[in-house]
């Protein structure tokens, strides 16, 4: 074999595709960048280069006052009050409206396999009102709450209610779809109640899996709980808002070292029933 036929080990065969590839990206995503005024010299503005140089000084200095700290544990009190009883309250809409988008619990589907229209039409609307739940963010309900009933954290718990009722229904009825469904199939061909299928057919085989989504939709609220807070619902999140509009870095960094301390803790939790439902 000659030199000139030996192929070449550092040659791409397909530069030209790659090459064409990433200059139709750059076509597509240069109208995005300039539509969203992303402008990153700006950060390099002596002015912001000076906030930012006084914000992370503090920044490295966590507040630990004992005035602050009660503060603190306060608020992160309230902040996991306000996920669990949003959570809570979400369950409560939710659990009902899985037995009713649920098919493998139709007492009508027994026998012929065919859901009454009736039936199916309260499914169905069932189902919509958990889209529409699930699509609006918690952060909206929670603006629109703030402007109803004013600042504090019934707002956050109301929105997080929303908006969790309408994912743990739409989950919930998945998981149980999923699952084996000989046990509830024949609790309710020998005449048991919806309830009962669910509590003694179709929970044991998906506990685990329940639970665990359960916990993180926990993890997830007190996440949002935070969030929520910058929008005056109450908790740490709005402390955090205060505390950084007024350039106070310190509290920042104590705060978001709470903060980081709540998701690990949900996080162990988590594990830990996993462990023990498994």
């Amino acid at each position: 074999m000659t030199a000139a036929s030996t192929p070449n080990p550092y040659h791409d065969p397909a530069w030209r595709g790659r090459l064409i590839a990433c200059a139709v990206a750059l076509l597509v995503l240069w109208p995005m960048l300039v539509v969203s005024e992303f402008k990153p010299w700006i950060l390099f503005d002596w002015q912001s280069l000076t906030s930012t140089g006084r914000f992370l000084s503090d920044f490295l200095t966590p507040a630990h006052s004992m005035e602050f700290l009660a503060m603190l544990l306060r608020e992160t009190w309230q902040t996991v009050a306000i996920a669990t009883a949003g959570l809570t309250l979400a369950l409560l809409g939710a659990i009902p409206a899985t037995l009713l988008v649920n098919e493998q619990l139709s007492i009508s589907a027994l026998g012929t396999g065919r859901m009454r229209p009736l039936a199916r039409l309260l499914r169905q609307g069932v189902r919509w009102a958990l889209v529409l739940l699930r699509s609006v963010p918690e952060l909206v309900w929670a603006l629109l709450f703030v402007r109803i009933i004013g600042l504090g954290p019934t707002a956050g718990v109301l929105a997080i209610a929303l908006t969790y009722c309408g994912m743990l229904g739409k989950v919930y009825a998945e998981i149980l779809e999923s699952s084996d469904a000989h046990a509830s199939d024949t609790l309710l061909a020998n005449g048991s109640g919806r309830l009962a299928a669910l509590l003694y057919g179709a929970l044991p085989e998906a506990a685990s899996e329940l639970m665990s989504y359960t916990v993180y939709r926990w993890e997830c609220a007190i996440r949002g709980s935070v969030v929520m807070g910058f929008v005056g619902a109450g908790g740490l999140g709005q402390r955090m808002d205060e505390s950084m509009k007024m350039l106070a870095g310190s509290e920042v960094a104590s705060m978001l070292l709470v903060f980081v301390a709540l998701v690990a803790l949900a996080d162990l939790f988590s594990k830990v029933l996993r462990r023990r439902l498994g």
